[in-house]
């Protein structure tokens, strides 16, 4: 499934104007380039803050390529290949059992990353994931594929706030965990009592100064051999299933 490219000034205002007035899933637009010093876009601008749009300034050439020579009158919106879901879909309810189980992104780049981080949740049970709208990979036809459609399968929500999103989940009684190479081992860590959110980091950087100080409990994947890191996809792996071990009582570990 590829991203949906809109564009033309009319067809992309309309989309907008679309989601605007039926209050729709706005999520489902990825972005909203716009040609360096373009005029005439003052609905579009307007429109895209008030969906809170990621909007991305590109030069023409970018446009002619994203367009295949097609006239795109300096403005193109890129849908989705899934439809996302509200975060408040992800939020316990009140006769919710087992707890939610929740997998975070922060700063994943790489779409094979990305797609078997959603492919491995969906095997562990997890009930949903969060993406940041901005440097994070969302999720495109690559991730799609990577995934092995597991992302069809799962609800996954994007946010503008990580940070704020950490805060929201705690006051819905969510207990959060990060993945950092210096954090506690995970084999000492006791999982088990509450609603889990796991956060991954990007596959250079690690988790982000202040989503790493949101988190409740900082762990890690105890290394023996003589590489000291592992791949984003793959620590995210280990820890899921062993959160899944506790919270599902070794229900979905077969």
């Amino acid at each position: 499934m590829d991203n949906l490219l809109i564009f033309g000034r009319n067809a992309v205002l309309e989309i907008l104007r679309d989601r605007n007035h039926a209050q729709k899933q706005t999520n489902s637009i990825n972005a909203m380039y716009v040609q360096t010093n373009s005029k005439g876009l003052g609905e579009h601008f307007s429109l895209a803050k008030k969906l809170k749009l990621v909007v991305k300034e590109v030069p023409q050439s970018k446009l002619d390529e994203m367009s295949e020579g097609e006239r795109h009158g300096g403005v193109i919106v890129a849908l989705s290949a899934v439809e996302y879901v509200e975060i408040s879909e992800l939020l316990p309810q009140s006769d919710q059992a087992p707890p939610p189980f929740l997998l975070l992104c922060d700063g994943i780049e790489d779409p094979h990353n990305l797609g078997a981080l959603i492919r491995t949740a969906e095997a562990a049970g997890v009930t949903g994931i969060i993406l940041p709208k901005r440097r994070n990979v969302s999720v495109t036809s690559a991730v799609y594929t990577a995934s092995a459609g597991a992302a069809a399968h799962m609800k996954i929500a994007r946010v503008t706030n990580l940070v704020d999103t950490i805060k929201l989940l705690k006051e819905n009684g969510f207990w959060v965990y990060g993945a950092e190479a210096d954090g506690e081992p995970y084999t000492k860590v006791d999982f088990s009592g509450s609603s889990i959110a796991l956060i991954i980091g990007s596959e250079g950087r690690g988790l982000s100064r202040l989503v790493r100080e949101s988190c409740d409990v900082v762990v890690s994947v105890p290394m023996h051999g003589k590489i000291n890191s592992l791949n984003a996809s793959v620590c995210g792996g280990v820890l899921m299933f062993e959160i899944a071990k506790v919270m599902y009582k070794l229900e979905v570990i077969k």
